[in-house]
């Protein structure tokens, strides 16, 4: 065990203000996401989720109205970025909501891998983060896209620094 696992976990305030804090930032201010529209709708460690609504302009393909593949891609990033973030607010669950922002701030994607299954078709999509790996300068993630009907439209595959 490490030794910041022994201190009190933060509060429920502070975990309230974390969640608050990473709802703004993935939501707002990463501008390209608010542009795509994603709206987290899962902080469940375990499998983060964010969605976003299909429109005219996600579309990829104008004979067939499909959402475009770099979206997909993007999705799956962004929410692989949340799975670490929250993989991080959790290994150093004692820090402030403040204190992961900085940690966050650290994070950058150093590889992504997108397998297109199904062509994105849908209402609404919905992407899930999993981490498979939180070391100490580098986190794994795997990722999936669904449809509002439950087809797997896409996986993916990344890592990120982390140090």
């Amino acid at each position: 065990m490490s030794h910041h696992s022994q201190l009190p976990r933060r509060s429920p305030e502070e975990q309230a203000r974390l969640d608050a804090m990473l709802r703004e930032l993935f939501e707002h201010r990463l501008c390209f996401h608010e542009v795509i529209g994603f709206r987290i709708v899962s902080l469940e460690p375990a499998s983060p989720k964010l969605e976003f609504a299909m429109r005219p302009d996600l579309i990829g393909h104008y004979l067939h109205g499909r959402l475009h593949g770099g979206v997909i891609a993007t999705a799956l990033d962004a929410v692989a970025g949340l799975a670490v973030t929250i993989a991080i607010a959790e290994k150093f669950n004692n820090e402030s909501a403040d204190q992961v922002a900085q940690r966050f701030g650290r994070v950058g994607t150093i590889d992504l891998r997108t397998d297109y299954l199904h062509q994105g078709i849908g209402k609404k999509f919905t992407a899930a983060g999993r981490i498979t790996r939180l070391g100490g300068r580098i986190a794994s993630v795997q990722m999936t896209l669904e449809n509002d009907a439950g087809l797997l439209i896409a996986t993916g595959g990344a890592s990120y620094v982390i140090s």
